[in-house]
This record gives C-alpha cells, sequence and structure tokens, in this order.
C-alpha cells in the first residue's frame, strides 16, 4: 500500500467525551495468559489494533481458539502452561516489539522451534536485550546480525528456572522472562533496579499463578513459581493511557478547550505523563476514581492551559516512555526549557524517536538538543509553534499521532508522511479527534 500523508490544521476549542481504545498492553496479555490458560478467557475492550490483532493470531498458530464473538467480546479458548503446539508457518508480529517479545518468551520453554518475522521497521529492531535471558533458560536463536528478525527461536523442552536482573528498565523483557519462567520448573527471578509497568505481574496473579514481589534497596525483586496451571477469567481491558495522551495534550494545547476522557488506566508505573503534565500547569482533574479489570482507573477532565518548561527526572522515565513523543510536542508549546532525561530506550523504539522528533520540530520552527540518553525542548510559549512543515514518520505511530496534534495547535498546519502507521494502536484516532474538533485533511494542505 502506498503512503498515507495526512495534515492536521489549527483548530477551535475542543469539547466533548473522547472514547479511548482499550490498553495495548493489557489487551496483548490478556491474549498471551488467555491462551496459555486450561479453559475459556473472556475479554471485553480488547484493542483492536493491528498490533493487537498480530498476537491474536499468533496465539491461534500456537494451538489456541481466538474468536470474537457478535456481543465484541473476545473469547480465548487455552491450551495451558506447556501446550503450546508448533505452528506450521512464520509468526508475522507486523509492527508490535511488544507482541514479539512476549510471545518469544511465551514459546521459549516449549521443546519446538518458532520463526518471526514482522514489518520493516520492526524488523530493524534489536531482539538480543530478549535472546539473553531467554539463553539462560536453555534456548537458541538463529537470525540476522544484531539479532534482528527474521529470527528462529529453538525452545527448549527441558528448560531451568533462572535469576536475571534487568540491564534496562524494560517492561517486555522483564515479561518474556517471567512468561518464559511459567513453563520452567522451580522458581524464576526477575530483579529491576528501576521499576517498569507491572501489568504481567497483576495479570498472572489474576489467573492463578504465584508471583511475590519484594521492594528491596536493590530494586524490585519479582520471584514467580513455575508450571502453575493457569485459571481462566474474565477481563475487562482499561483504557489506554497511552493513546488518551494524544486528546489529552491536544485539549491542553488548543485555547478554551474542555474535553472527558472515561475510564483511563491510572496504573501507577504508566502515570507519569499525567504527572509531569500536572507539574507544568495542565488543568487536569481525575475524577470517579475506581479498579476495572484489576487495574485503577479515573475520568480525566482536561482544560485548555498555559504550560511551562520542567525537567524529567530519569527514574520516572520508565513511567512513560511511550509518551515522550507527545510530551516533546506539549513542550514546544510551554514557557521554557523542558529536559528529559533517562530516555535513552527511545533510541531503539518502532524508529529512534529521538531523533525522528528532533527533525520533526526542527523543522517547524522549535529549537532542541540530545544526548544518547537525554532529550531537551525549548519552549515557545502558546502560540509561539510555526508549523507549516512535512514531517517523516519513519513509520511510527507515535511520531505520527504526536504531528498531528501539533498541527492543530500551531499557527500553520502540520503534515505527516503516512498516516498508515496509526491504526497499530489507535484505530480510530482520526475519527475520534474529529468529533473533538479536530481539522484533518488530505496531505495537499501544506
Amino acid at each position: 500500500m502506498s503512503a498515507y500523508p495526512l495534515t492536521a490544521m489549527r483548530a477551535r476549542a475542543l469539547s466533548g467525551t473522547a472514547d479511548i481504545p482499550g490498553d495495548k498492553s493489557v489487551s496483548h496479555r490478556a491474549l498471551i495468559f488467555g491462551a496459555m490458560a486450561v479453559g475459556e478467557t473472556v475479554v471485553s475492550g480488547l484493542l483492536e489494533g493491528e498490533d493487537v490483532l498480530d498476537t491474536a493470531k499468533a496465539m491461534q498458530a500456537l494451538g489456541a481458539g481466538v474468536t470474537r464473538g457478535e456481543d465484541g467480546k473476545w473469547r480465548i479458548h487455552g491450551v495451558g502452561t506447556g501446550g503450546f503446539s508448533e505452528p506450521e508457518d512464520v509468526i508475522d508480529c507486523g509492527n508490535s516489539g511488544t507482541g514479539c517479545r512476549l510471545i518469544m518468551g511465551a514459546v521459549a520453554t516449549h521443546g519446538f522451534a518458532t520463526t518471526f518475522t514482522g514489518d520493516a521497521s520492526l524488523r530493524s529492531r534489536p531482539m538480543g536485550r530478549i535472546l539473553d535471558p531467554l539463553a539462560q533458560f536453555g534456548v537458541r536463536a538463529e537470525g540476522r546480525s544484531g539479532g534482528r528478525l527474521p529470527l528462529t527461536l529453538i525452545g527448549t523442552a527441558d528448560p531451568v528456572p533462572v535469576e536475571y536482573t534487568l540491564p534496562m528498565a524494560s517492561a517486555q523483557v522483564k515479561s518474556a522472562v517471567l512468561l518464559a519462567g511459567l513453563n520452567a520448573p522451580g522458581q524464576t527471578t526477575v530483579v529491576e533496579p528501576e521499576a517498569t509497568r507491572d501489568h504481567t505481574e497483576r495479570m498472572l496473579r489474576g489467573f492463578g499463578a504465584t508471583v511475590v514481589v519484594d521492594e528491596t534497596q536493590g530494586g524490585r525483586v519479582i520471584t514467580l513459581i513455575g508450571q502453575p496451571e493457569l485459571n481462566p477469567c474474565e477481563i475487562a481491558v482499561p483504557r489506554d493511557p497511552s493513546s488518551a495522551a494524544f486528546p489529552v495534550v491536544a485539549a491542553l494545547l488548543v485555547e478554551g478547550s474542555d474535553i472527558t476522557v472515561p475510564g483511563v488506566s491510572r496504573n501507577p508505573t504508566r502515570d507519569g505523563l499525567y504527572r509531569t503534565l500536572v507539574e507544568m500547569g495542565a488543568d487536569i482533574s481525575f475524577e470517579n476514581e475506581r479498579e476495572e479489570g484489576g487495574e485503577p482507573v479515573a475520568d480525566l477532565r482536561v482544560r485548555g492551559s498555559a504550560l511551562k518548561g520542567v525537567e524529567v527526572p530519569p527514574e520516572r522515565a520508565a513511567s512513560m516512555i511511550d509518551e515522550f513523543p507527545i510530551l516533546s510536542v506539549a513542550a514546544s508549546f510551554a514557557e521554557g526549557r523542558t529536559v528529559m532525561q533517562g530516555v535513552g530506550e527511545l533510541r531503539v523504539k518502532e524508529s529512534d524517536r529521538i531523533a525522528a522528533m528532533e527533525a520533526g520540530l526542527n523543522a517547524n520552527g522549535v529549537q532542541t538538543s540530545s544526548t544518547e540518553d537525554s532529550f531537551t525542548v525549548e519552549g515557545r510559549g502558546g502560540d509561539g509553534v510555526e508549523g507549516g512543515a512535512m514531517v517523516q514518520t519513519h513509520l511510527d505511530h507515535r511520531i505520527a499521532m504526536s504531528f498531528l496534534v501539533m498541527g492543530m495547535a500551531a499557527r500553520n498546519a502540520v503534515t505527516i508522511d503516512d498516516a498508515r502507521p496509526v491504526a497499530t494502536s489507535f484505530p480510530n484516532f482520526t475519527t475520534l479527534m474529529g468529533s473533538l474538533g479536530a481539522d484533518f485533511g488530505d496531505g495537499e494542505a501544506v
């Protein structure tokens, strides 16, 4: 398919309710754990973006039954821990690094080979960070240089439990090790010096696994008792805070806006962006706080706000790693400098997100600077961003959506070179934003 340019014009005050899709991280895990349980797991609110649908197809390829009912609920007929069967074809994970790395962990301690591939973006991303700990279980891998896809994972039928200390803050690596540990005897332990999103630990407990988390001076120590029988359950997926970030920031930047975003996950390992925005002066209230599907959620009320630059500490980075692109847009409209520390992980996302954001911001008149592990944006104030440029998205959905939000508040329209990647995580993004008052058009506007 050919590229699909899209232009965001300056918007009037936004209003209304933004019904955000289900959380992508929770959706991936619901499908995978449901496939590893014995019996039928029922999931409501599943994100039906391309990334998650690719994970659903992978679970089918590994022997689980996965169907979507007319009621919109997904039903997964699991095969039990250790019950996956060798797939007949290559597992194509599309654009999803999360799906690919979690599935690698899930199949690693099965005695068969699985070949993984993905789109051009995923094939360029390093998998060594997953392969190193999986090798400790007895797994082998054959792939392209640098551990890149396509790659064949040769699972082990006789896994050994491991203790692994994360060399970087990565929920994907942690989760891959825990998933591999499900089909290994004894105790598998992961030590994370810096806390990352904890959906895996929460959901494993919900399915009946024994997971113990100890807070120590060296970090969080997560211990899993291997080879449990996972029990099927019903899961209500909360709304994705990463997706909610786009209408939230748009409402903050467009003067006079007042929107509601219901049912957003308030998981403390995912709320770094919202804490940062409040520090910047954002008018966000968290209402009707409650728990859904084992996750804390709240309804957000967001009003147009004058923002100021802040320094984001490195220890907060893991709780907002996917939100730094849209934060850098918010920082562009703030008064003063915003410094983001501890963001080196952005270099190995769907694109080098620091480089991509720098190029796009600079093209639209915003000054930036960066190091391997930091990113600085010189804010231009509420009406100071010139806009008017065409931005290269590098097949990255979050880069694409971030610059569409920029175009809604900049003096001149902003165009992205390709809107297709948005469907990987937020398939109704343009429709939802249009319902709030966004003005998007084809790429000929700039």
